[in-house]
C-alpha cells in the first residue's frame, strides 16, 4: 500500500504538497489559533508539515496518517527537526478507513477529498473521529473560471466540468451538508506557481539522475507538456483553498 513513485518524485523538494505556501498555512493557524494541546487528526497529511508547524508555532498535538511511506518518513523527519516528536506522530495507512481513538479537535483532510469519495464522505469520515464544537478543515479545488471547453477541463485533470463547483457554489455545498463555514485561506496563482514550477525541477532533476529509469519517458513527457498545460488551464481555471467547517 503506497503512492505510486510517479506522485513522490514530483514532490521531492516540497514540505507542503498542495498549493498552500508556508506563509498562507501560518496564517491559517493563525486565523482558528488553536489552544496548546489541542489534539489534531490530519487525514491524508502528506510530510506532515501542518501537524509539524503548528506543534512548534502552537503547542497542538495530533497524527498524521498517509498512504506514502515516503511520506511518512519525510514527515517523522520534519518533527524530529522541529523537535516535536513528542507531540506529533504519523502512521503509514490508508486514511480513507481511519477513525481516531479519542477524539480530536480539529479534524482535517488538505487536498485528498477522494479519501472519502468526494467532499460529502469525506465530511462523513472528519466527523466519525471530531469532539463536539470541533472544526473540520478540508482542503478543495475549485473553478477559478467558468471552464472554456472539455479542452480547459481535461488541462485541469478533470473528466468533467461537473467535478468541481465555482468557490459560491462550493460554499453553499458545506453549507448543505450541515456546516458553518467559519475561516478559509485560498491559493492564488503565485502560490500554484510555486506549487507547480518545483514540480517541473524535481522532475528533470531525476531525470538527469535516472536516465534509464523504467519511468524515464513517462516523466520526460509531463515535463514536456506540463508548464504549457499549466499556464494554460490551471493558472487561469483552477482555485485551490482550505475551507475551516464547524457542524451547525
Amino acid at each position: 500500500m503506497d503512492l505510486p513513485r510517479s506522485f513522490t518524485i514530483r514532490e521531492t523538494s516540497h514540505r507542503i504538497c498542495n498549493p498552500l505556501t508556508s506563509e498562507k498555512l501560518a496564517v491559517l493557524g493563525r486565523a482558528i489559533s488553536p489552544a496548546a494541546g489541542t489534539r489534531v487528526l490530519d487525514l491524508a497529511s502528506g510530510k506532515g508539515e501542518m501537524l509539524c508547524t503548528w506543534a512548534q508555532d502552537h503547542g497542538v498535538t495530533g497524527t498524521g496518517v498517509d498512504i506514502s511511506t515516503v511520506f511518512v518518513d519525510a514527515a517523522r523527519a520534519r518533527a524530529a527537526e522541529l523537535g516535536v516528536a513528542d507531540r506529533v506522530g504519523f502512521v503509514h495507512g490508508d486514511a480513507s478507513g481511519h477513525v481516531a481513538d479519542e477524539p480530536a479537535s480539529i479534524a482535517a483532510c488538505v487536498g485528498a477529498t477522494w479519501i472519502g469519495d468526494g467532499v460529502p464522505g469525506t465530511v462523513d469520515l472528519l466527523r466519525r473521529s471530531l469532539a463536539p464544537g470541533g472544526m473540520m478543515l478540508i482542503g478543495e479545488p475549485y473553478w477559478r473560471r467558468e471552464p472554456a471547453d472539455q479542452a480547459t477541463v481535461e488541462g485541469c485533470h478533470m473528466a468533467r466540468e461537473d467535478d468541481l463547483l465555482p468557490l459560491p457554489e462550493l460554499l453553499e455545498h458545506f453549507r448543505d451538508l450541515g456546516c458553518d463555514v467559519v475561516e478559509m485561506v485560498l491559493a492564488d496563482q503565485d502560490s500554484w506557481d510555486r506549487y507547480a514550477a518545483a514540480q517541473w525541477l524535481n522532475i528533470r532533476r531525476w531525470l538527469d539522475a535516472n536516465p534509464d529509469d523504467e519511468l524515464a519517458g513517462e516523466m520526460r513527457a509531463e515535463l514536456t507538456a506540463a508548464p504549457v498545460q499549466h499556464v494554460r488551464y490551471q493558472r487561469e481555471y483552477l482555485g485551490w483553498g482550505v475551507f475551516v467547517l464547524m457542524d451547525r
